[in-house]
């Protein structure tokens, strides 16, 4: 029986591909048009994955506002917590990399890792993302199709053996691919991916990460049409004195997206403090949230449909001042415990309520010189996204994409810049930026300082330390000094606690008086304001205390009273710990 082989393979085709490099950026732009199909496609597949995620927890696809009345309470609250074990499982035994909003993930390979993906990422985020939303899970699409497309570009690029600069490009392809995709918004993909993840606009970056887009948003519309996300009336300015009222809706989004931050990472570090497998979490958090949903289902999943009677002005002043605080709690929980979702639909949903409510308020007082509450709901989507992620560029033209109106268009400007003032002033960093600094990661200090932040004390210290006694005679001292071999030895009392350092400078002027050989003992000699490190310190802390202090070694202390001597740190020993994790890491760039 003849076996029928194919003339060429895969493998051949890629082969001869990367052989023929006619010109280095029309390779690029290339290679980023499958990019942009590739994410297209991945943002299509998420979309259904997510509708047919909810109709096998609730047997309904629809947005949940219209069947949330005949969800018996015991299916309210169950779903999401069976969604949560899923979701808890697939991300610790698939990706962890999964677990959360994912852009400050896509962020650090980009900055520190030259845009190295694991290929497994894309699959598990789908599948973890998709459960978590239909499940009922408070969160959006936004982070987990960045993560998707970034890892679909990641992939690519490592299979046509690009340089980690062009990688980085087309990890930015495939995100601005697919949030163009996602929300219809080829222009905000590309700044999104410009102005946050890559902070590049040059020509190199712009043309691949503009082409990319574009086939996003092609393929989504083939399959979705060319609809805006919100099907809203034109709002547009009613009066001048506006102006003059909109600056502090600015302030206001501003000074609620800092508390969203804060509220969201507390519930991390509250979830931290749980001592539970890491994979049950979600579930946690997925009970907490069905109890949340019984009394308010407007917060189910992505929130588009309360989203909608907000832009419509079909909800109570008082309804929407309660969910800003609702969805900020359900996001929190569902984020917090574990779960894996975007933020940007959630700040587009409290940017609504907050905006809706302030309409609302000033409508009361100033009926004729202001437009209707939804006309600043609007403005509050794009002011609190731009608080959020402090990219109020990006937050500008989103809205204008999602919605199709642009008459607001001042109104909007004034909002987003004056809430990113007022954040990015009263906090340090993004709600994607913020995540990474508590894990010691801060983008903007480059690899080499990351490199020493993120590296323990433990890992290079030496265990193997020369202790004396207080009582040892001067005539000791210098002998272990000469058979040890060493610069200084460590002073210790009968508990083991560090005392003194003594080195060989400070006995130098006694070596030629024998006869106070035998009266002098360690504690006369040893310098007793010793400067310590604990071995849960990284090396950066570490360097800076010898830098201050001219000195080439440490001790490291821990134990309950925070003295017991357990280590010493040498300055060799850290430069040749750095000098390798460089090296590994320019190994795993190429």
């Amino acid at each position: 029986m003849t076996v029928f082989r194919p003339a060429i393979s895969f493998r051949e085709i890629i082969d001869r591909i990367r052989k023929y490099r006619p010109d280095q950026h029309i390779s690029s732009l290339l290679i980023a048009i499958v990019i942009g199909i590739l994410s297209g496609y991945g943002a299509v597949l998420f979309r259904f994955v997510i509708k047919g995620a909810q109709y096998l927890f609730y047997q309904n696809s629809d947005d949940i506002l219209t069947f949330a009345a005949s969800i018996p309470p015991y299916i309210m609250i169950g779903m999401p917590a069976l969604g949560g074990l899923i979701v808890g499982i697939l991300v610790h035994f698939g990706a962890r990399e999964a677990k959360g909003h994912g852009v400050p993930e896509v962020m650090e390979a980009v900055s520190l890792r030259g845009g190295h993906i694991r290929k497994r990422v894309a699959f598990v985020k789908i599948m973890a993302s998709a459960i978590c939303i239909g499940s009922g899970g408070s969160v959006g699409r936004e982070g987990p199709i960045v993560q998707i497309g970034a890892s679909i570009g990641s992939s690519v690029s490592q299979l046509f053996k690009m340089s980690s600069q062009q990688r980085r490009t087309m990890v930015g392809c495939g995100a601005a691919a697919g949030i163009a995709a996602t929300f219809n918004a080829p222009i905000a993909g590309v700044l999104f991916a410009l102005e946050v993840l890559l902070g590049d606009f040059g020509i190199a970056a712009f043309s691949p990460v503009v082409l990319s887009s574009v086939m996003a948003t092609t393929i989504s519309r083939h399959y979705f049409g060319d609809f805006p996300a919100f099907v809203i009336p034109s709002y547009e300015l009613v009066s001048l004195w506006e102006l003059l009222i909109y600056p502090f809706l600015g302030i206001l989004a501003g000074l609620l997206g800092i508390l969203f931050i804060t509220v969201l990472y507390k519930a991390e570090d509250l979830s931290d403090l749980v001592k539970i497998p890491d994979w049950i979490k979600p579930a946690i958090g997925g009970l907490i949230l069905g109890v949340v949903l019984l009394k308010w289902p407007q917060v189910f999943g992505v929130g588009y449909g309360a989203m909608n009677l907000v832009l419509l002005n079909e909800m109570t002043g008082m309804l929407m001042l309660t969910l800003i605080f609702v969805k900020m709690a359900a996001t929190s929980i569902t984020l917090g415990s574990g779960g894996s979702g975007g933020i940007f639909a959630p700040s587009l949903f409290m940017g609504s309520m907050v905006g809706g409510f302030f309409g609302w308020f000033v409508n009361l007082f100033f009926p004729v010189i202001t437009a209707p509450p939804a006309a600043y709901a609007l403005v509050g989507m794009g002011a609190f996204v731009a608080a959020t992620t402090h990219a109020p560029i990006t937050a500008i033209l989103i809205i204008f994409e999602m919605t199709g109106n642009y008459k607001i268009i001042l109104p909007m400007m004034i909002t987003c810049i004056l809430s990113t003032i007022v954040a990015s002033s009263l906090k340090t960093g993004s709600i994607y930026t913020i995540k990474l600094l508590r894990r010691g990661v801060d983008l903007s200090k480059g690899l080499e300082q990351n490199i020493l932040k993120n590296m323990k004390v433990r890992r290079i210290m030496e265990k193997n330390v020369v202790t004396v006694p207080e009582g040892m005679p001067l005539v000791s001292l210098i002998s272990t000094f000469k058979v040890r071999n060493v610069s200084y030895l460590h002073m210790v009392n009968k508990e083991n606690d560090l005392t003194g350092i003594i080195s060989f400078r400070d006995i130098r002027p006694l070596l030629e008086e024998e006869e106070v050989n035998y009266l002098i003992i360690a504690k006369d000699v040893a310098t007793t304001n010793v400067v310590t490190v604990g071995e849960d310190d990284n090396i950066q802390v570490a360097m800076s205390l010898m830098g201050n202090r001219g000195i080439s070694q440490l001790p490291v202390t821990g134990g309950e009273n925070g003295r017991k001597l357990i280590g010493t740190l040498r300055e060799k020993d850290v430069i040749a710990a750095y000098d390798n994790a460089v090296i590994r890491h320019e190994i795993e760039l190429h």
